[in-house]
């Protein structure tokens, strides 16, 4: 075989290593963390990255009620869900979503950066995000990741 003929070494399910990532939301802005954290759950971070295989990592957000929104969105932005009823229009600005639930802010935000099918489905299961600083995952021993 020649030495100038490469081969492309592909990831699958086996040879996958994942981490844990603890992410603190104190004072952080949401769109920028939400990008790196789309691309850790991705798997963008790392060398063997496949765009057609689950690479990504666990991540576990904590103090989602302390990130802050840029400029005015605080008051302009709105979330709306439709129930499927007539009329079931149903709209949130961005301060009480984040006084009522603040880790779905964050959840919204990831969630919307991931594909858009069963792949980016298992991608978002990795993600975990609370609003205060206690979490239930110690027995994974997670890596504090700093932004």
């Amino acid at each position: 075989m020649s030495n100038l003929h490469f081969t492309t070494k592909h990831a699958n399910a086996a040879t996958v290593q994942r981490n844990w990532y603890v992410v603190d939301g104190t004072n952080q802005t949401v769109g920028r963390i939400s990008a790196r954290i789309a691309a850790i759950l991705r798997g963008k971070n790392k060398a063997y990255y496949t765009p057609h295989v689950d690479c990504g990592d666990y991540v576990i957000i904590i103090n989602a009620e302390k990130v802050k929104l840029t400029g005015n969105k605080m008051n302009d932005k709105v979330y709306d869900h439709f129930t499927g009823y007539p009329g079931g229009l149903k709209e949130e600005l961005a301060k009480d979503l984040l006084k009522r639930r603040p880790e779905v802010l964050l959840e919204r935000a990831i969630k919307g950066m991931l594909p858009k099918n069963r792949l980016g489905r298992k991608m978002y299961g990795k993600l975990f995000v609370y609003a205060g600083e206690v979490h239930p995952h110690t027995a994974q021993k997670p890596q504090d990741l700093k932004f």
